[in-house]
């Protein structure tokens, strides 16, 4: 397979990933807000869950959606955060790939945090009625990460404003200009 050089030596790449209710959405918001224009958010759910209305499998068209939409935002000179739980073992290649071919810096986090931590939290989500318990169960992972060492741990004692501005300074983003677009 061809490498296709993505984004540009400027253009950042983030990938958020963690457990249901480990503050993934939230960080991702946290960054734009605190960013401005210029950081395309690219999260599984809304690509999966709204855009196609998949179910999360191997190989489902949502993987491929996430890699093509990453890509364009960052040929477009976006900086990029890519949010989800993202499974290691159905998402990790195209990540890879991904991390493979942007040619500015990329960075990658992962939010770690116990299943009691993730049931207390997913008890504030408007999906909780929808998401018991036994299938909060079934979706956790306890340190999915991908292989290589290609990702920060961030635990839950880190609060968001910590987590958010720790992901700002390493990525080199709370140094850079927001994009009037």
């Amino acid at each position: 397979m061809a490498v296709v050089r993505v984004g540009n030596e400027l253009t950042r790449l983030v990938v958020l990933r963690g457990n249901s209710a480990s503050g993934k959405s939230s960080v991702a918001a946290g960054l734009r807000e605190r960013f401005g224009r210029g950081l395309a958010l690219v999260g599984q759910d809304n690509l999966r869950r709204v855009v196609l209305r998949e179910r999360d499998r191997p190989g489902a068209a949502n993987i491929g959606l996430i890699d093509l939409t990453a890509r364009y935002a960052l040929d477009a000179g976006f900086h990029v955060v890519v949010e989800g739980i993202l499974y290691a073992d159905r998402y990790g290649d195209m990540l890879t790939r991904l991390r493979a071919d942007h040619r500015g810096a990329t960075h990658g986090y992962y939010l770690d945090v116990p299943f009691d931590e993730t049931l207390a939290r997913h008890a504030t989500k408007p999906i909780a009625d929808d998401v018991d318990e036994t299938r909060l169960r079934d979706w956790y992972r306890p340190r999915d990460l991908l292989p290589d060492g290609l990702e920060t741990v961030i635990g839950a004692d880190s609060t968001l404003r910590e987590t958010v501005e720790r992901v700002l300074l390493e990525t080199g983003l709370a140094h850079l200009p927001a994009v009037d677009r």
